[in-house]
């Protein structure tokens, strides 16, 4: 264990340090603190998009989610995928000509600006949606960075958390957003090593797919099922549940901001090249090794190191990993894997922070300090949601998702297509996504269906009554 421990720590203080150096290129603005100056490289952006997109969530939600429902959690890949292009077809290369066009540093600047008029309520309602949910998302991969520090070292769940805290305050005051595009790329490489090298000693284990599926079947027929045996909701919503997660990306402002830094419109083609061709092995590879997680270790909640876990599958990929690789690999697995989630936290953090800034006190926008003040205010409260919440990380992921994805993502759809509702409208879509959000997951619905559709839904909804009574409107009128 030795031997992992310091393969570990140095590991993590090489990737520390790659996010660190950035501050050679970093410029003392804004723009630059925000969006690193709009001059990301095309394959840059697309390994940053692919390690924020999915380290702890990935890494730890959701191998500990195909743990516990087997074969079937391949239709949460393929939906994701499936949303996530649409995006990529559709939308992300307007949000990078429409941002530097109306010279926002924002997401919600993109539907919060019209020419030079500013619809002030709804920048203050995106930026606080921003600044809310992102913040739970960030606490999301503060718990993965202390799940996977727990399981290594066996130290109390809030000593990860305060480390992985440090460790942002540290990337935001080198070069904000740079640092972190420059470690994801990084970290894109380790984890795709890591789960590649976790795949083939699984397999090495317990055999092929033949034999993995007859040992998931004789623990439990269910988990080689491919669809649920009980969708209260019926098969086609439970996979438009699952398409609309994926389009929900379009709602995330830590990821439209890898796209809005991105050189130039022209360079979305090949970023969506490298993106996919990076992110489906590596997702199809979660789920390979998450099953193979539960062909090996199938008494994992009754691990000591599990007892009194909220979420006690979230261990299973750390667990894992320090059964069946050497010692080495245990510390620069688990070290890529608490590097990508910090980073990715931070990333979030930063991009609260723009939204504290930009959007709800826009008098500090071009305020450098005012930038690095709110990063450490919304670190400290994504630590204390951490080490509160009682939900696992796959739980918090999904509801900060879908209450972004929904109620942002609906309107930023909307004013990319040049179809922006007024101002009334546009509230009142994000009021109804997040009510739906809220209720969905208080009723435990979300079992069933993700809430990322019927939130949406919803919000389409709003717009779509909308429509019908100004068409009723000017009918009388005529």
């Amino acid at each position: 264990m030795t031997v992992a421990i310091w393969s570990f720590i140095l590991s993590l203080l090489a990737m520390t340090a790659v996010g660190a150096l950035s501050y050679v290129n970093k410029k003392e603005e804004t723009e630059d603190y925000l969006l690193a100056s709009r001059e990301v490289p095309a394959w840059l952006s697309a390994l940053s998009a692919v390690s924020t997109n999915n380290s702890g969530f990935m890494f730890i939600g959701m191998i500990g989610y195909t743990y516990r429902l087997g074969i079937e959690s391949i239709w949460l890949m393929i939906g994701w995928i499936a949303g996530d292009l649409c995006g990529w077809l559709f939308f992300y290369p307007r949000i990078r000509s429409q941002s530097e066009e109306l010279d926002v540093n924002t997401m919600t600047g993109l539907f919060a600006k019209s020419g030079d008029r500013i619809l002030r309520a709804l920048m203050v309602a995106g930026g606080a949606i921003t600044f809310v949910f992102l913040g739970v998302y960030a606490s999301g991969q503060l718990k993965a960075g202390s799940t996977a520090l727990h399981a290594l070292f066996g130290w109390d769940l809030r000593v990860g958390a305060l480390i992985a805290a440090g460790i942002v305050i540290l990337y935001s005051f080198a070069g904000g957003i740079r640092a972190d595009i420059w470690t994801d790329a990084a970290q894109s490489c380790v984890m795709i090593f890591s789960m590649i090298a976790l795949v083939v000693t699984g397999w090495m284990e317990i055999g092929g797919p033949a034999a993995l599926f007859e040992n998931l079947e004789g623990q439990d027929p269910a988990l080689t099922g491919l669809f649920p045996e009980n969708a209260r909701f019926g098969l086609i919503a439970w996979l438009l549940g699952m398409a609309f997660t994926g389009f929900g990306a379009i709602g995330q402002p830590h990821l439209m901001t890898r796209y809005m830094a991105i050189k130039s419109v022209e360079s979305m083609k090949s970023a969506r090249v490298y993106y996919f061709l990076w992110y489906i092995p590596f997702f199809v590879s979660a789920i390979i090794v998450g099953l193979y997680c539960r062909a090996l270790i199938p008494e994992l909640a009754e691990r000591e190191v599990a007892r009194g876990l909220d979420e006690p599958t979230e261990l299973a990929l750390p667990i894992m990993a320090m059964e069946l690789l050497p010692q080495v690999m245990v510390g620069i697995t688990l070290a890529g894997l608490f590097a990508a989630i910090v980073s990715t936290a931070d990333s979030q953090i930063i991009v609260c922070s723009g939204s504290l800034t930009n959007d709800i006190f826009p008098r500090w926008k071009d305020s450098y300090l005012a930038s690095k003040i709110g990063t450490l205010t919304i670190t400290a409260l994504s630590l204390g949601i951490a080490l509160l919440a009682p939900e696992g990380v796959f739980s918090l992921v999904l509801i900060a998702w879908s209450a972004m994805g929904a109620s942002l993502g609906s309107i930023l759809a909307l004013s990319l297509l040049g179809r922006r509702p007024p101002q009334s409208v546009s509230l009142t879509m994000m009021a109804v996504a997040i009510l739906v959000v809220i209720v969905w997951q208080v009723s435990d619905l979300d079992q069933d269906v993700f809430e990322m559709f019927p939130a949406m839904v919803a919000a389409f909804s709003v717009y779509g009554g909308w429509l019908g009574i100004r068409a009723l409107k000017s009918r009388k009128t005529s």
